[in-house]
Order: structure tokens, then C-alpha cells, then sequence
């Protein structure tokens, strides 16, 4: 049950802010920023040091949904896992770490970009596959994979853009990870700026969804 809130609820928010920073203190200030703006699913990257300790203090606000990324290994699935993480989201497949996330039914979102590893990843019940990276490919590209494996549900990452983030749902994403392109302001200290850019990210979602705009 509790994988399946949290796909539900990961799918319905639609945007993921992809959280890098130098230390656990901005790491923490750039997640707030990005949820201030209506991002409420946040992705800690543990080349974030301390991303665990960070991952505890989001998890206690109740509004947020937050996972953590860069995870390699088992093992580090585990420590986030322990630190409250909701989801575990990989830059390739790791089988170790999907029967570990599948044994504690917390969702696993792998980054893959052929056919062979997306089809060995919903073997290993992988629920969404992270489409990494994004900017590697057009849009499109999720038509053509969802040509052979219609089954599967795809986040892009990497590449999302304002310009573009219409197209990847047009083109069926499920839902989308946003790194630099929404984050960039805060390497300046303008955490406004980031709050703005999850807004407008978040009423692009909305427009092409047809369910409103945030307020």
C-alpha cells in the first residue's frame, strides 16, 4: 500500500526538482525553495553530503514527497531508506538495489536508456523508468519506446526545460525530474528566482494536464 501512495502521489504532482548542492544547509534551503513553489516532490541526490540527514528534516513536513537520487548501490538505498526516503532513484539499473527497494515496497526509478535496460528493469518491477539522460533524445523518443514496451511509464530527466516540458507529457511522460534548468538561480544565492521557476514549471504541467493552475 504504501508503494502505491506514493507512485499515485509522485504521478499526480507530475514535477520532481532534482536537489544539488555543496552542503546539507543549502541542500535543505534549495528544497524549500523548490516546494515554496509548488514542487512538493523532491529528489535529495547523495552527492549532496549528508543528503540522509537531509532527507530526515524534509520528511518532517507531511506536504512533501521526498526521495533520494545519485543512489549506486544497495547499501545506500538502504541508509536512505532508513532516513524516511519515499523513493529511490538511480542514474542506471542496479539489480541489488531493486530487490532491496522491492523487499521494503518503496518505488525504484532507474535511469535507462535502451531497450535492454528497460526491459530487464520492469522484470525487476521497476514501476517508472527514469529516461536519462533526457537531453540525449528528443521528446519523441518516448513514442518510439512506448513502441515495443507500451507497458511502461517513463520520467524523463535531464534536458526537461520550460520550452520543452509540454512536449515530453504530450509525447507520454508521466511525470518529469527537473535538475539545473529550475535549480540554477541558487549557485547565485537567488532562491526567489528557484521559487519562481518551480511556479512556472508547475502551471506548465497543469496547462498540458488540463487540471488547472496551481494558486
Amino acid at each position: 500500500m504504501r508503494r502505491y501512495k506514493t507512485l499515485s502521489k509522485l504521478i499526480d504532482l507530475g514535477v520532481v526538482a532534482v536537489i544539488r548542492a555543496e552542503n546539507p544547509e543549502a541542500g535543505q534551503k534549495l528544497a524549500e525553495a523548490c516546494a515554496n513553489g509548488g514542487i512538493t516532490a523532491l529528489e535529495i541526490t547523495f552527492t549532496v553530503p549528508g543528503a540522509d540527514k537531509v532527507i530526515s528534516l524534509l520528511k518532517s513536513e507531511d506536504r512533501l514527497l521526498v526521495g533520494a537520487g545519485t543512489v549506486l548501490d544497495a547499501e545506500t538505498a538502504r541508509i536512505a531508506i532508513l532516513a524516511g526516503a519515499d523513493y529511490i532513484v538511480s542514474p542506471s539499473f542496479d539489480q541489488a538495489t531493486a530487490l532491496l527497494c522491492n523487499r521494503y515496497q518503496i518505488p525504484y526509478l532507474p535511469g535507462c536508456m535502451t531497450i535492454k535496460e528497460m526491459i530487464t528493469a520492469l522484470e525487476y518491477g521497476v514501476d517508472i523508468i527514469k529516461f536519462f539522460p533526457g537531453n540525449l533524445f528528443s521528446p519523441k523518443a518516448i513514442q518510439t519506446f512506448k513502441g515495443p514496451l507500451p507497458q511502461a511509464s517513463f520520467m524523463p530527466t535531464g534536458g526537461v526545460t520550460l520550452d520543452n516540458i509540454e512536449d515530453w507529457f504530450q509525447s507520454g511522460a508521466i511525470a518529469v525530474g527537473i535538475g539545473g534548468d529550475l535549480t540554477a538561480p541558487a549557485k547565485q544565492g537567488d532562491y526567489y528566482a528557484v521559487t519562481d521557476l518551480a511556479r512556472q514549471f508547475v502551471e506548465k504541467v497543469n496547462r498540458v494536464r488540463n487540471v488547472g493552475i496551481h494558486p
